[in-house]
């Protein structure tokens, strides 16, 4: 318990803070006397945060394939409360740097590991019938993925592959945008025209997702790596940092997916289509995106090589995971 001589000195700090904002002590007291308690359940807001579980059918898997997608997409908040204060960030500290990559690693690794209750946490049977009701809504729809990339890397480094080459980071935002990488994951496998999903995904989120990419635009966590020092740019602890982040949304991650999707949408030589239509099997594959953050941190045999542990995901699937 603090003695008298330390309260007095709190109070003289408190009066100092609300006299330089114009406020009153006194006024601010009144409100603390009267105000409650504050408990777990209203802190959190507990109550609304477990009514937010509105399954669509009876089965009772649809609801832990719901939890876990907002699960996902709270993960997904705290990378991007990570990358924001890191694009943000003027003084180009690598201590900062570093700390702020281990954490948004952590969130992913928590990801990866947790997608066990997706792969075997429900009946597949439950999974085929329920999903039929949730169309066209799809995973593919997450727009706070869609920034996480935006904010780690140029736009150039996102358009498909076969296409890159044909850009350059000079090149106008909404041209490259036209040309991303998941929108051709995004076509309808019959007549290869925009899938309702897509259509649904750019009509709500492409203003905004075009306005972050040139908020960010040669400010991105690549260019921040690469507006560093020579020296800073040297540390091993940083560039492993930077490379665990390359693998783990764009090659693990997606590898998770990979595996769900072979067990509830592929057996015995038939092949579902996603909720939304999108072509999975095109789309999910590290080797087939090649989707690399900071190309300039790894060798040219690393790079031909990207993400073709796909392939003894698939053959050997239970090993792999």
């Amino acid at each position: 318990m603090k003695n008298k001589n330390d309260i007095d000195l709190q109070i003289s700090k408190l009066e100092e803070k609300y006299k330089n904002s114009g406020q009153d002590l006194g006024a601010y007291l009144d409100g603390l006397l009267y105000s409650k308690y504050l408990t777990y359940w209203d802190y959190i807001h507990l109550d609304t945060l477990l009514s937010l579980q509105i399954p669509r059918t009876h089965f009772p898997d649809e609801e832990i394939f719901i939890m876990y997608h907002q699960i996902t997409e709270l993960y997904f908040k705290l990378i991007l409360h990570e990358q924001k204060q890191l694009v943000d960030d003027k003084t180009q500290d690598v201590d900062f740097f570093i700390e702020k990559a281990r954490r948004i690693n952590s969130y992913f690794k928590v990801l990866i590991s947790s997608f066990s209750v997706m792969i075997n946490g429900m009946e597949r049977e439950q999974f085929l019938q329920y999903r039929m009701a949730l169309l066209p809504a799809s995973g593919f729809q997450s727009a706070q993925y869609r920034m996480i990339e935006l904010y780690s890397t140029p736009m150039k480094n996102l358009v498909h592959y076969t296409e890159r080459e044909q850009f350059s980071s000079k090149d106008e935002i909404e041209d490259l945008y036209e040309h991303i990488y998941w929108k051709k994951g995004a076509t309808d496998l019959k007549t290869g025209e925009k899938t309702l999903t897509l259509k649904q995904f750019e009509y709500r989120y492409t203003p905004r997702l075009i306005r972050i990419a040139k908020q960010v635009e040669n400010n991105t966590i690549y260019a921040k790596y690469q507006n560093l020092s020579l020296k800073d740019q040297e540390n091993e602890t940083l560039k492993k940092a930077l490379k665990d982040l390359d693998s783990n949304a764009n090659i693990n991650w997606p590898l998770m997916h990979m595996g769900s999707a072979y067990k509830y949408l592929s057996k015995e030589k038939k092949t579902y289509d996603s909720t939304g239509g999108t072509n999975w099997k095109d789309y999910l594959p590290p080797s087939f995106q090649k989707v690399i953050f900071f190309p300039e941190l790894y060798t040219k045999d690393e790079l031909n090589d990207w993400g073709k542990q796909w392939i003894d995901h698939i053959f050997n699937p239970e090993k792999s995971l």
